[in-house]
């Protein structure tokens, strides 16, 4: 059995989704959010992050796009991702990967802007420059989403609900509704997924 270490309105969310579309059985810990951990869970979570997911054979894996790769890896069935070698499977990858390393840090930048400056007025400028990167990379995914229903493939994958999850973190998500149509299509579609609206309810991630 799976463990998922997670907390609401966290990266878990695109991973609670997984491990319930893959109908895989799992415990779920909710972390608080806290400067001092417990030593136990920095030891599997280095950086003091949510997810987590502890593998049936013990082992730990961060970072919630890896993990959603690994899960739909593990549960071919459950049509997560394109399979290898199905024509979405290189896009799948390629956004996988675009959200995770230029996305998922803009938000963070946003979120988290001390983090970022040494300048103890330097918040501000660093919030500017997250959005301004939000609204590029969002600007990209949604340019690659035109002609198409999906993001990777001729289904749902992963990859849309990761997508929808980073979107509901934009700090003016309601601009998605005009500045971007290919993802609020996609948004529109997941919103009345079961899976999704229940995730929601925990979550909180946008207006139910």
């Amino acid at each position: 059995m799976y463990k998922l270490y997670t907390r609401p309105g966290s990266g878990g969310f695109v991973v609670e989704a997984a491990l319930a579309l893959a109908n895989a059985r799992f415990d779920q810990i909710d972390v608080p959010k806290t400067d001092r951990p417990d030593q136990a869970f920095l030891d599997i979570s280095p950086l003091n992050q949510v997810p987590v997911l502890t593998l049936p054979d013990g082992r730990s894996i961060t970072e919630s796009a890896a993990i959603c790769m690994l899960l739909a890896e593990r549960h071919p069935d459950a049509g997560l991702s394109p399979a290898p070698g199905e024509p979405g499977r290189a896009d799948f990858l390629r956004w996988m990967a675009f959200m995770s390393s230029v996305l998922y840090p803009a938000v963070l930048r946003f979120y988290y802007a001390p983090r970022y400056t040494a300048d103890a007025e330097g918040a501000k400028a660093v919030k500017q420059a997250a959005v301004a990167e939000m609204d590029r990379g969002f600007a990209i995914v949604d340019a690659a989403l035109a002609g198409r229903e999906w993001l990777a493939g001729d289904r749902l994958s992963l990859a849309d609900i990761y997508l929808v999850m980073l979107v509901a973190w934009h700090p003016d998500a309601e601009k998605a509704r005009t500045a971007w149509p290919g993802i609020q299509r996609v948004w529109a579609r997941l919103r009345e997924h079961p899976v999704i609206s229940k995730l929601n309810v925990s979550h909180e991630m946008w207006p139910a």
